[in-house]
């Protein structure tokens, strides 16, 4: 039976809309609205499609130094599996609205943090689905609880602390970090969420955006693996470090770095937000790395 790893087609979610292994992850989320991607499920998505929300299913608590976004504990993201019905077996399609950037978070959640491996995101979304004038529904589906589905242990190591990052910014193991915040975040001239605006010194700008066409669908893992490799310099894959804001829009990165061949690479998951909780912090501006 094949299973999908990175990215899957509408069409071939739609073959496997009523395949009782399949569970689809509805992830729509809005970061100035956190309760848009709820009330737009209710409105309507795909057959079967339950709802993961990036605070309460893809997050842990905040503590203050832990980012906007830190992982969930492995014991609640463990009881969120069982109520989805997740267990080994299961192929796992998230999406969200067209960048599948939540998606990812999703999709990295389910190959990072808890190493299963039949997780893919539906490239293009649900503008991808609709534009193919597939249906989409209001009815939400039963409960189907499944067996307790623990983490495995081949996991552990797929992100850093914050820790281990200041590490790398001392130069301490040569790993290479990339931002994928958009341009003008990176550089320092804006910052719409975090208290301090620029980025982790020595990172490089790497934005989500350039992994899409137009489409919003992945572009070829050819040109994504030129790309990377372009920026690798050498290195090998498992020497970089992705981060964003909070560790969402990284997510995309490490994505589209497996569509191409890399496997999967390492997450911070407390981002910038973190990474600035400690005003003592160093901190970088403008357009060079340094």
């Amino acid at each position: 039976m094949s299973r999908y790893r990175d990215i899957v087609t509408p069409a071939v979610v739609a073959d496997h809309i009523n395949d009782p292994s399949w569970v689809i992850l509805d992830c729509r989320f809005t970061l100035s609205d956190p309760e848009d991607g709820a009330e737009a499920y209710a409105e309507g998505h795909l057959p079967g499609a339950r709802y993961a929300d990036l605070e309460r299913d893809l997050s842990g608590p905040r503590d203050g130094r832990s980012g906007r976004h830190p992982l969930p504990r492995p014991a609640a993201f463990a009881d969120t599996l069982r109520a989805w019905g997740i267990g080994p077996g299961t192929q796992v399609v998230a999406y969200d609205e067209a960048s599948s950037v939540y998606a990812s978070r999703l999709w990295w959640l389910m190959r990072g943090f808890w190493g299963h491996e039949a997780v893919a995101v539906l490239d293009g979304g649900l503008m991808a689905w609709l534009a193919e004038r597939r249906p989409l529904t209001t009815e939400v589906p039963k409960g189907s609880a499944g067996a307790a589905y623990p983490r495995s242990s081949h996991a552990d190591g797929v992100w850093l602390d914050t820790a281990a990052v200041e590490a790398v910014v001392r130069g301490g193991d040569g790993r290479l970090l990339v931002d994928a915040r958009g341009l003008a975040r990176y550089r320092g001239t804006t910052e719409p969420f975090d208290p301090v605006a620029g980025h982790i010194p020595g990172a490089r700008n790497r934005p989500f955006e350039g992994n899409l066409r137009p489409d919003r669908t992945f572009r070829p893992a050819d040109e994504l693996r030129s790309e990377f490799l372009a920026l690798l310099d050498g290195r090998p894959a498992g020497d970089i470090v992705h981060y964003c804001g909070s560790g969402v829009s990284a997510c995309h990165n490490i994505l589209a770095m497996a569509r191409a061949g890399f496997g999967v690479t390492a997450l911070y998951p407390g981002s910038w937000s973190a990474w600035v909780s400690d005003r003592d912090r160093p901190v970088a501006t403008g357009d060079r790395p340094e």
